[in-house]
């Protein structure tokens, strides 16, 4: 069978695992109102109590059970689309894999490279597995043929509804795994100890706010020139996947020896806490301790809590992994040292040199090559919208059916279903 048809009868959809909240139940809606047929595989608890509509399946076997299970549900199914968010999930890169071999398309969704605002929907991977290029050139020729913007509008997203939802689907699922048994967070720590950790890093926020913005004073008071390093998340994938640092403390302690040895003596390096870090490692104390051994601690500054984006706007520039926040400063025309494997990575966008070298002479974006990348990594990767409220909601599932129907439009795009020897 081949995706030549554009009739909603003959697509069948398999959506994975989603973002913690009712996104992906929003999205299979959509998806049967329009006329397609819709199935869900649920992990665990969580993933059952955002999932009220029909055709729920639930996974209860073991990692290495999983490509067999899936392989059986594919072809009884007859699914020509799988939808999931995340690429790096263990189980998701399993399920990747496989699609592709049997070129069933893939729909991968993450928080947007450009944030706040866009979420990011990209095919067979994003980020690392981004299959976009990494040179100027090629998105200077693509952005003659994209359509202007139209008006970009903030979207509402509440920190609280995060919150909540979070809470519920980690209590579904803890309550459930008497019947999801083999399941295994790709989150490092438990459910309970996590929350644990979170509570008293909003206990310490009282003492935390205050020095934060006593030290952000300072800075803007004095002019003092800073570059910027936004920590991430330890247990991203992002750095585990998409770098060569094995977590966050290693990427921290290379940046910090490479800024004592060779930073102008007058500049500083502000590090700023990332705003979902759960408080189970001390970063400030880690940070201060190992400035202290590199006898630099009169020019690093620890950043609980503060506006990032006054940050960026006001730094020299910025050094990270693969954070969100490398966009964030190149559009604030800011230079960007990129030190994993970051789908804005591109010549004359981010500087190219060495970290050693940029710390003296940073190098801002090129604002052709930067419009141009941008225009064109927004009309293919991103769609408007966000996870946290209704409004944002809507936005991001009406843009998502389109982006659905304009890839099914692409051509050359054959759907192919399991061989007959592995029907059984």
């Amino acid at each position: 069978m081949h995706s030549e048809s554009l009739n909603p009868a003959d697509r069948h959809f398999l959506l994975l695992q989603g973002l913690m909240g009712p996104f992906f139940q929003k999205i299979g809606s959509a998806l049967r109102d329009q006329g397609y047929s819709v199935w869900k595989v649920n992990f665990n608890g969580g993933d059952c109590l955002f999932w009220p509509l029909p055709n729920g399946i639930s996974f209860t076997g073991t990692d290495t059970q999983w490509p067999v299970f899936l392989l059986d549900t594919l072809h009884k199914l007859q699914i020509t689309d799988v939808v999931l968010f995340g690429d790096c999930r263990p189980l998701h890169r399993t399920a990747i894999k496989i699609c592709q071999e049997l070129r069933i398309r893939i729909y991968v969704f993450e928080e947007g490279y450009i944030r706040p605002d866009w979420v990011t929907l990209e095919r067979n991977g994003v980020n690392g597995h981004s299959t976009l290029p990494r040179n100027s050139q090629w998105y200077l020729e693509q952005a003659q043929h994209v359509p202007p913007l139209p008006p970009h509008k903030t979207v509402p997203s509440s920190f609280k509804r995060r919150a909540l939802e979070a809470v519920a689907y980690n209590s579904a699922d803890i309550l459930t795994r008497w019947h999801f048994r083999h399941w295994q967070d790709y989150r490092p720590w438990g459910a309970w100890y996590e929350g644990m950790s979170w509570l008293l890093r909003l206990a310490k926020k009282k003492k935390a706010l205050p020095r934060s913005q006593k030290l952000l004073g300072w800075l803007e008071e004095t002019g003092t020139p800073y570059m910027l390093l936004p920590l991430q998340l330890d247990a991203d994938s992002q750095i585990h996947l998409h770098s060569d640092f094995a977590g966050m403390t290693p990427a921290l302690s290379m940046v910090m020896i490479s800024f004592a040895k060779y930073a102008p003596k007058n500049l500083y390096l502000v590090i700023k806490e990332h705003p979902l870090d759960n408080g189970v490692k001390n970063w400030c104390k880690l940070v201060y301790d190992l400035a202290k051994s590199l006898n630099i601690s009169h020019r690093v500054i620890y950043i609980e809590y503060g506006d990032i984006a006054q940050i960026v706007a006001k730094a020299c520039g910025v050094v990270t992994i693969n954070s969100t926040t490398g966009t964030l400063a190149l559009t604030n025309k800011v230079p960007v040292k990129v030190l994993g494997r970051a789908v804005y990575n591109v010549n004359h966008v981010t500087d190219q040199q060495p970290l050693d070298t940029f710390w003296v002479h940073p190098k801002a974006p090129d604002p052709v090559a930067l419009q141009a990348f941008m225009a064109v990594l927004i009309n293919r990767c991103l769609i408007e919208g966000g996870f946290f409220s209704d409004e944002g909601l809507d936005s991001l599932v009406k843009g998502t059916l389109n982006r659905i129907q304009d890839i099914q439009n692409e051509k050359n795009d054959d759907v192919v279903f399991l061989p007959s020897h592995l029907e059984e």
